[in-house]
């Protein structure tokens, strides 16, 4: 089959929206001779297209996020991203929001899938932060999350820091306008914070990506929380899809991450963790850390219960 003409839509994407344009050359030059040998012949779907596309979009500096995209759904003409589509996906996946918890001893939990656009999900997120504001510690789980807006990484963060002076969390380069965008925590979000001063554990794993890596790689830097789990996939460079065809699209990278207290990212090498362990053993190790440090809070009137709890929870935690 003649995969021409959708090489040749790719090339011009990468060749105007990649955030590194000598990558991007490089990448073209690579698609070209792929094409030229003859290297996507044999290849009748395009499933199985932009699997091997995607190999060799990936080849020069193993960008996660560069890739090419087969959609079952036909994709529209013009903007690859369908705003109908996407709500339905936000939906009915609970919002990115799987779990919010207030775990035995006082231990507040919220798993998360997704980090959805404020705009689709941000109700929800502060729906769920105020449920876990008077918890003495937080286990925020990103080990399923593999990543979205950073405006939702920020409403998150709001919750976990003070209202003033705003924390600087993160920028992202876009190279087609040629600006630095920054991100803070928000002046004003409803309903109570956890706050600045209690201890936050933030659960990792290899699948861990883009947006939920931000969000442990913000945290671990502001020194706002522990990192716990497995070292993160290394996406830091976010951007857009674009229709390369009926059923394909390309997620190219326009923007990277420039933190604001390393002055780097996470690209390629990934969050390492405080503290390293697998990922199936990351909950049990932090929700002990937990108990350990409400237990420290002493026993002065209801508090007596919530020791009693932290106790009971801690003597059933597999030692391992």
């Amino acid at each position: 089959m003649d995969w021409t003409p959708q090489i040749t839509v790719l090339c011009s994407q990468l060749a105007e929206h990649y955030v590194f344009p000598e990558v991007a050359e490089q990448v073209v030059e690579i698609l070209h001779e792929r094409l030229s040998s003859g290297a996507y012949t044999k290849i009748e779907t395009d499933e199985d297209f932009a699997l091997a596309v995607t190999g060799d979009l990936q080849s020069v500096n193993g960008d996660k996020h560069l890739r090419l995209i087969y959609s079952v759904d036909e994709i529209p003409e013009g903007d690859a991203f369908d705003p109908g589509l996407y709500a339905q996906e936000v939906a009915l996946s609970g919002h990115g929001i799987a779990r919010v918890e207030r775990l035995p001893g006082n231990v507040g939990y919220l798993d998360t899938t997704m980090f959805a656009f404020p705009a689709f999900a941000g109700d929800r997120a502060v729906a769920a932060m105020p449920l876990l504001a008077d918890t003495d510690v937080l286990i925020f789980d990103v080990r399923r999350n593999t990543g979205g807006a950073p405006g939702m990484v920020s409403l998150f963060c709001t919750y976990l820091f003070g209202e003033w002076p705003l924390t600087h969390l993160n920028s992202i380069y876009d190279r087609p306008s040629g600006e630095t965008h920054q991100y803070w925590t928000l002046p004003y979000a409803p309903g109570p914070r956890f706050g600045p001063d209690k201890p936050v554990y933030v659960l990792t794993s290899s699948e861990t990506f883009s947006g939920a890596e931000e969000l442990a790689y913000d945290l671990q830097t502001r020194g706002r929380a522990t990192v716990v789990g497995e070292r993160t996939r290394g996406g830091a460079n976010p951007g857009m899809r674009h229709r390369v065809g009926p059923h394909l699209k390309a997620a190219v990278p326009s923007g990277s991450a420039v933190n604001p207290v390393t002055g780097t990212n996470w690209e390629g090498v990934g969050v390492t963790p405080d503290i390293e362990l697998p990922a199936g053993e990351a909950f049990d190790h932090a929700y002990a850390l937990g108990l350990k440090h409400v237990l420290e809070l002493g026993e002065d009137g209801y508090r007596r219960v919530v020791a009693g709890e932290a106790r009971h929870s801690l003597a059933n935690l597999d030692p391992t």
